[in-house]
């Protein structure tokens, strides 16, 4: 492109912006695609926009009447279609004018959906594998016409000219790429051939490969998608289809779902994921726009609740973004997902209705996904809620199996308190659910509006202990003066100690401490390093109504008995401590550095005791 002489142009005149070829060539390889391989996409998605032109100028020609041919013998690449071709004209305004695109023209403009192509940019990312690009055309537009030539180099110069029409007898574009050295890596035959499968395999035109050996061409695109063809049976069907998937995406499929949005001639499949898939894992969807591959990762195709699916869909109406390889965030987008989604909630649903093996194999694989959406969604909360494992005191079990053994349901507020209490609430009878783990807590509160006789309570500390059996009276009193002790040992700890008695028998201490209330015994530290001020008394007087913990000890536990007995006051106190660190470790809660601290010595000290006592 030859920069004009400024000096002839008048002071205060309008002026035209100048392009560095070189310098767009390097923004569109570093900015606009992820990789050079981008530019075999976008020399089949011109031949096929050129071959939709065509099929509007001669709509009685058979689907197959034009086609597309790819040549690579590792010193040219060249791609050739049958399409509308360009004029003289065409050339001049769409080649050598960057940024314009033939779709662009006003004849075609009003059927801008029938094309791929939106931006008209697509034939510079050849200069990412080449310094010059090699384009022969004969329109069909007009009878008689003349083939053109166009020669565009990467500094940013073209030359046109006319030739016989002889030099292309038929209609149609030829485009010729000659590789630069450095790119073999991306125009070599067999690199070329695997590209034009990716991007290609669904294009509804023929199109064919010649490696240049002298063989046959090979079709790339060789059968329609597999919901395009016509199955004999109902499970013939599903079985192509579940072989399609495993095909592309490497995994057997769960399930697989069927996908048809006539709107927006939206088809393909959605793939159930054999397997969980972790927590916040997000996979791309493959989708297809016109048959021509856009993307292998459009993540926005589907809400995020749907990560336990993997989607290979081919629409018509969805609009690309500049680069052609994602999807433009807009209304016809928001409205495809929505739709989608309720694909999938309809296909939980059947499953739920009719395929219970089915159903259980996808909640054990993805039973938080289903969460997710049930915390969300009344429908799937109404049909699954009651089918969803959850941990329990009487281990892994269905809220419904769950229901049918405990009409009151208590909930614990973490996956710590769950542990601390689960052991001995069981012993008591008491049903708690682990509500720790994401959405189960408030998926658990919700069970009444399905099971409306059970009801739904958070566990409090106060309902275990009540549950846990006093002493005798003898015996309390008999261990008031190693309560006494052990109060002392731990109030650094604000832990208060009971005596009670609970099975099993096995545990000798149950430590009773939330992480609410830890939090506001930190809170209360906090006050007690003030020097005075406002904030001090504010803080002072939450502190006076900070919950305690409380290290409840077993009596049926022998150790504990020998404890209590204990008349040396050192060794009774360093015995409570060593009952509260266990404690503490059996909760499965992070230790404080004093607590840490303080395991480690109670331990010494009774070693120190032991051996002390029998040298």
């Amino acid at each position: 492109m030859t920069l004009p002489d400024t000096a002839a142009i008048p002071a205060g005149a309008d002026r035209t912006f100048q392009v560095d070829l070189r310098g767009l060539v390097d923004l569109l390889s570093h900015h606009l695609y992820s990789s050079p391989r981008v530019y075999l996409r976008e020399l089949l998605q011109n031949a096929v926009d050129a071959l939709t032109a065509r099929h509007g100028l001669e709509a009685d020609a058979p689907a197959d009447a034009f086609g597309i041919r790819l040549y690579a013998d590792g010193a040219v690449v060249r791609v050739e279609d049958d399409g509308v071709g360009l004029t003289e004209a065409d050339v001049h305004t769409f080649l050598a004018t960057i940024g314009r695109s033939s779709k662009r023209a006003e004849r075609i403009a009003e059927q801008r959906g029938d094309f791929i192509g939106q931006f008209g940019i697509g034939l510079l990312s050849c200069f990412l594998v080449a310094d010059e690009i090699h384009v022969l055309s004969r329109s069909a537009r007009t009878p008689d016409a003349p083939a053109v030539e166009w020669r565009g180099r990467g500094d940013g110069s073209y030359a046109v000219r006319t030739l016989p029409a002889s030099a292309r007898p038929r209609p149609g574009t030829t485009v010729t790429l000659t590789p630069r050295a450095d790119t073999g890596e991306w125009t070599r035959p067999a690199r070329v051939h695997a590209l034009a499968r990716h991007f290609g395999s669904l294009l509804r035109h023929p199109v064919t490969f010649d490696d240049g050996t002298g063989g046959p061409g090979a079709s790339v695109n060789p059968e329609p998608a597999p919901w395009a063809r016509t199955h004999p049976t109902p499970g013939a069907r599903s079985r192509a289809l579940a072989a399609y998937g495993e095909e592309v995406f490497g995994f057997t499929p769960l399930d697989t779902i069927e996908l048809d949005l006539p709107a927006v001639g939206l088809k393909g499949i959605a793939c159930v994921l054999p397997e969980a898939v972790p927590t916040g894992r997000r996979h791309g969807h493959r989708v297809h726009v016109k048959g021509m591959l856009l993307s292998e990762q459009a993540e926005e195709i589907l809400p995020e609740w749907a990560f336990f699916v993997r989607c290979v869909v081919d629409a018509e109406s969805l609009r690309p973004t500049a680069s052609r390889e994602s999807l433009y965030e807009d209304d016809t987008l928001a409205a495809v997902r929505e739709a989608l989604a309720e694909r999938l909630r309809a296909w939980i649903a059947r499953a739920a209705a009719s395929d219970p093996d089915l159903l259980a194999r996808f909640l054990q694989a993805h039973h938080l996904a289903v969460k997710s959406l049930a915390v969300h969604d009344d429908e799937i909360l109404r049909m699954l809620l009651p089918w969803l494992p959850f941990e329990t005191t009487d281990g892994h079990a269905t809220l419904d199996e769950f229901a049918r053994t405990h009409r009151t349901v208590l909930v614990t507020s973490s996956v710590e308190e769950f542990r601390q209490v689960a052991a001995i609430a069981s012993a008591a009878g008491l049903g708690v659910v682990n509500g720790g783990y994401t959405y189960d807590r408030e998926l658990v509160h919700r069970l009444p509006e399905i099971r409306p006789e059970v009801s739904v309570a958070d566990l409090d500390p106060a309902t275990l202990t009540a549950h846990l059996d006093p002493v005798d009276r003898e015996t309390e009193l008999a261990a008031m003066a190693y309560l006494a002790l052990a109060r002392d040992a731990l109030a650094v700890f604000d832990c208060d100690v009971a005596l009670r008695t609970f099975q099993p028998a096995s545990a000798p201490a149950l430590l009773v401490d939330s992480r609410e209330a830890r939090h506001e015994r930190t809170r209360s530290q906090l006050a007690r390093e003030q020097e005075g001020g406002l904030w001090g008394d504010i803080l002072g007087a939450l502190r006076q109504e900070a919950p305690r913990a409380q290290l409840i000890l077993n009596q049926l536990n022998p150790l504990v008995r020998a404890a209590v007995a204990i008349d040396e006051p050192e060794l009774a106190r360093t015995s409570a401590e060593a009952l509260y660190g266990q404690a503490a470790m059996l909760s499965r809660r992070p230790l404080r550095p004093s607590e840490s601290s303080l395991i480690n010595r109670s331990f010494l000290d009774l070693l120190a005791h032991a051996l002390r006592k029998d040298s």
